[in-house]
């Protein structure tokens, strides 16, 4: 079977996204504002939620109309073959957004769409009734100028949420924030990683993980695992195939550092959660002391700043101190996330590449140094 598929991500990573979906064999790539579309097999279903580090979760596009009166959205959801999805005990529920649309009311949108798909399964199943006791097959839609767009999400959670950090620090960076960060900064297998802000250690595991190329899902489960529709082979053969392409051997090594001792105690027990605690090494310690001793270095980090942990006075007088530790130096480079646009200023000098990036709801930039 083959299907239209969307990879919906953070704002600014969309192109991210787009490379590494035509890596895994996604064909008909098209990126739009915090979405990717695809087209791909069962085996690209799964192998898309295993490997992507980017996005958020991966969805079936049912279909793609434009409707402004409740009967159109009705009719053209009924015409959707839902039984090719959804068993006749499975579990349905709807969820979505509008902006900008005259169907504005999500809640009116959620019961037309829920009822279209009662109505459909009704006449294939030839039953009155959905116990709904099955697996969840989460329905979503998106509501844009008009425009409609029903999904079936597979991967359940959240893609962000990779099974290793139950616990966080005061404020946790996404990991799929993190890891595009990690790959902004090109890092390699071949690289020592630095973060001397490391929190719960997420930006760590996310470069360790890049940089040995393993797949950031592998350990974890998926909704659509649970369907009928794609056989559990599948999911078996891109797991072992993700084990086959774990880079072995590798020379990274990754240190971090915090003032917090309970953050260092935090990145410990996540490196162990992720299976790559052997590759980093971390140390409580205040970023005044920063003093890496190799002659190269990636370093990527989430400093702490005034809409997070510090108030903007403190933030801006740690910029200032980065500045003087971070010094440019052949075979050096660095990567800071923040929200503020006084961040050069502070640190002392322009960046030498920027990227619009998004902290959650937070714009922010991430300020690139390498020459």
């Amino acid at each position: 079977m083959n299907f239209l598929m969307s990879a919906p991500c953070l704002l600014g990573v969309e192109g991210l996204v787009s490379d590494e979906l035509k890596t895994m064999g996604a064909s008909n790539v098209k990126a739009e504002n915090a979405r990717v579309f695809f087209e791909g097999d069962e085996s690209i279903l799964a192998r898309a939620n295993i490997w992507s580090r980017f996005s958020e979760r991966i969805v079936i596009v049912l279909a793609r109309f434009n409707a402004v009166t409740f009967e159109e959205l009705f009719q053209n959801v009924k015409a959707i073959k839902w039984s090719d999805y959804i068993g006749s005990n499975d579990t349905f529920p709807v969820k979505g957004f509008s902006l900008g649309s005259v169907l504005h009311s999500v809640p009116d949108c959620q019961k037309i769409i829920k009822k279209a798909v009662v109505e459909s399964l009704k006449e294939d199943y030839n039953i009155n009734w959905f116990e709904e006791s099955g697996p969840i097959h989460q329905i979503q839609f998106s509501i844009m100028k008009d425009e409609v767009t029903v999904m079936l999400d597979t991967s359940g959670k959240g893609l962000h949420k990779r099974g290793y950090r139950p616990v966080g620090n005061d404020a946790p960076i996404r990991e799929t924030l993190a890891a595009a960060m990690c790959s902004l900064s090109r890092l390699r297998h071949y690289h020592t990683m630095y973060d001397p802000f490391c929190g719960s250690g997420t930006v760590l595991i996310e470069g360790a993980l890049l940089a040995n190329n393993i797949a950031p899902s592998a350990k974890r489960n998926f909704d659509s695992e649970r369907w009928g529709i794609i056989d559990r082979s599948v999911w078996k053969n891109e797991r072992e195939r993700a084990a086959d392409l774990v880079k072995r051997d590798t020379d990274f090594v990754a240190f971090g550092s915090d003032i917090d001792p309970h953050a260092i105690e935090l990145t410990d027990i996540n490196a162990k959660r992720a299976g790559v605690d052997n590759f980093i090494r971390v140390s409580n310690s205040d970023i005044r002391r920063f003093n890496p001793t190799t002659e190269r270095g990636t370093l990527v980090t989430n400093p702490p700043y005034g809409e997070r942990m510090l108030d903007i006075k403190e933030a801006e007088a740690l910029y200032g101190i980065m500045g003087e530790k971070f010094t440019a130096k052949k075979g050096w480079s660095y990567g800071v996330i923040s929200p503020d646009e006084r961040f050069e200023s502070c640190f002392g000098r322009k960046a030498d590449k920027r990227r619009k990036l998004y902290n959650g709801m937070i714009k922010c930039q991430y300020y690139m140094y390498f020459k």
